[in-house]
């Protein structure tokens, strides 16, 4: 806003409101912010307007009044010194009807204002205009067709696979084709920082705070920097403070596999502009659209362990790698991660349901760390000595297991969602057998009240559960880690001298523990290691495993027995 210092009284001082937005079409040079001033100052100093003061809208909806320009001046307009606005057309001041209908009709009036609108001939000090009210309709009504076009537009262009939104962070447009995206190498280069610190066990807090300490500019203010317009507002504070929700939201961006996702968000009308995410169903996603920043294979995998409830760490805050992927073989619930009261160097994981923590298993599953660890960095090792020696039928066997873990989870998930359906479909019939047995007079009045809320919320719980379970059938339908991506995964740990969480992340699912048992005399220990797409794999005799022993706190010895040895 450009004010005067020495403003005499408000018969000479006048406001000047022009305003632009995407939402008129107003592409033309005579509608242009510029032009709007240049023309609403000569007006105004044509009618003895000598101190301008102006206040300016430029890329913002008539649809909304809450606009920066217009409510500063709706504010000095209330501090009385201003005697007139001058304004293109009523459209510029807003196209919402009613409210725009109490800033002509009581607002100007209880203040004392003059209202001029050029192009609609309006001057209220030359009187009342009848036809106002009718012009801001239309204006409203111009503004319902324009959205609901921009929609039917939308929707076309979605549908066809053309991006209804900017490219995310780590992509920029294609200078040729504004339509196509193409990889930022700058902020890409970020984005496989925080996938990678993913895999390595960094939660998004951790990322964050390294982000921050090492002052890389958050997304914001990086476009900002490379003069980049996004709808985005501005942060406060610093323009290197990440925070675990940016990571987070990078993280679950399915765009970095160079997949295209529209009508993420929807808005519920033209007059709400606040946008309200989308159920995946009325999604529509396009594969390998653009160059992809991550691998799918990682991608993947990074969603499944967020989907987790993994308990990190112990009481005291101590982390392990392991925690999250150790389930019991018996009950299936997770394993818990502790230290030894006397001695901290030992550190183990057992059963959170043992009935001894009052719980229902029957057995603790203890396993020890340092066992654990040993026994599947050798798997790991004997898992890519395989691959590299036996290359073909490491081949078949994988993808044989590919296809058959796939069908297996499948089966299982489409068993649950039809004995969900039934349910459901019996509890329709329950409830209209008990409705008739209310108008009959069988059934009470506060009974049926009763059984009738119990029915609708276990209804509710099972809709909830049966979406969940279709959403998840439809991913394994497109699922894309396929058994040539283990397979590479597999053959970068070839010469892996140590296990990392980054190399348990990519290729184990998890890790079934099996209680201790004798077994010729012998103390052993059994573990199911399911591998991410393939499951559980029996490797060959001809590949033996080395002999790993602990002594456990009881004082016994126990040693691992590879699953194939347990037929």
């Amino acid at each position: 806003m450009r004010q005067s210092n020495n403003i005499k009284n408000r018969d000479t001082t006048a406001a000047i409101y022009p305003r632009l937005s995407r939402d008129d079409g107003m592409d033309g040079d005579s509608n242009s912010i510029a032009s709007q001033k240049k023309l609403l100052t000569k007006i105004a100093k044509e009618k003895g307007y000598t101190n301008i003061l102006t206040f300016v809208d430029d890329g913002v909806s008539g649809v909304t009044m809450n606009r920066p320009g217009f409510k500063e001046m709706i504010t000095e307009l209330e501090k009385g010194y201003i005697g007139a606005v001058f304004v293109k057309d009523l459209s510029r001041l807003g196209r919402n009807y009613i409210e725009v209908g109490k800033l002509t009709e009581e607002f100007f009036p209880e203040h004392d204002i003059r209202l001029v609108s050029v192009a609609d001939g309006v001057d209220t000090d030359e009187g009342e205009n009848d036809l106002n009210p009718i012009r801001n309709l239309f204006n409203e009504w111009y503004a319902r067709d324009i959205s609901k076009k921009r929609r039917i537009g939308n929707r076309v262009k979605g549908n066809a696979g053309e991006p209804l939104g900017p490219p995310p962070y780590g992509y920029t447009k294609d200078p040729d084709n504004p339509k196509r995206w193409i990889i930022d190498p700058e902020a890409a280069a970020i984005v496989r920082r925080i996938f990678d610190m993913t895999l390595d066990g960094k939660g998004t807090e951790q990322i964050a705070a390294a982000l921050t300490k090492e002052k890389v500019l958050m997304p914001t203010f990086y476009w900002l920097e490379k003069g980049v317009k996004r709808p985005n507002k501005p942060h406060e504070g610093t323009p290197y403070h990440w925070k675990n929700v940016t990571v987070a939201s990078i993280l679950t961006r399915r765009e970095y596999c160079g997949d295209l996702v529209n009508f993420k968000t929807y808005s519920k009308s033209y007059k709400n502009k606040k946008r309200i995410g989308n159920a995946p169903e009325n999604m529509v996603i396009f594969e390998n659209v653009h160059e992809p920043i991550i691998d799918r294979a990682v991608w993947e995998r990074i969603q499944e362990k967020r989907g987790k409830v993994r308990k990190r760490k112990t009481n005291n805050g101590e982390k392990n790698m392991f925690s999250g992927l150790l389930v019991c073989a018996d009950c299936n619930n997770n394993l818990h991660y502790h230290f030894n009261q006397k001695n901290h160097d030992i550190t183990y994981f057992n059963c959170s349901n043992y009935k001894g923590n009052r719980g229902t298993c029957e057995s603790t599953h203890y396993i020890r760390v340092d066992f654990l660890t040993e026994v599947i960095l050798q798997e790991i090792r004997r898992l890519t000595r395989y691959a590299s020696r036996h290359e073909n039928e490491f081949s078949r066997l994988v993808m044989g297991h590919s296809k058959q873990s796939a069908e297996l989870g499948r089966e299982r998930k489409q068993k649950e969602l039809y004995a969900l359906t039934a349910r459901d479909r019996e509890l329709d019939k329950l409830f209209n057998r008990m409705y008739e047995d209310n108008i009959n007079g069988r059934i009470d009045d506060e009974r049926f009240a009763r059984m009738s809320t119990q029915y609708t919320d276990e209804q509710k719980e099972l809709a909830e559960t049966i979406k969940a379970i279709s959403a998840e059938l439809d991913k394994q339908e497109t699922k894309a880690m396929t058994a040539d991506m283990f397979i590479s995964t597999v053959r970068k740990y070839t010469r892996a001298k140590k296990l990392t969480e980054r190399m348990l992340n990519e290729l184990i699912e998890r890790i079934e523990v099996h209680q201790s048992e004798k077994v010729d005399g012998l103390h052993v220990q059994r573990l199911t290691i399911r591998y991410n797409c393939v499951g559980e794999i029996a490797i060959p005799d001809a590949l033996p495993m080395p002999e790993i022993s602990v002594n456990t706190r009881k004082g016994v010895t126990v040693t691992y027995l590879p699953i194939q040895q347990t037929a």
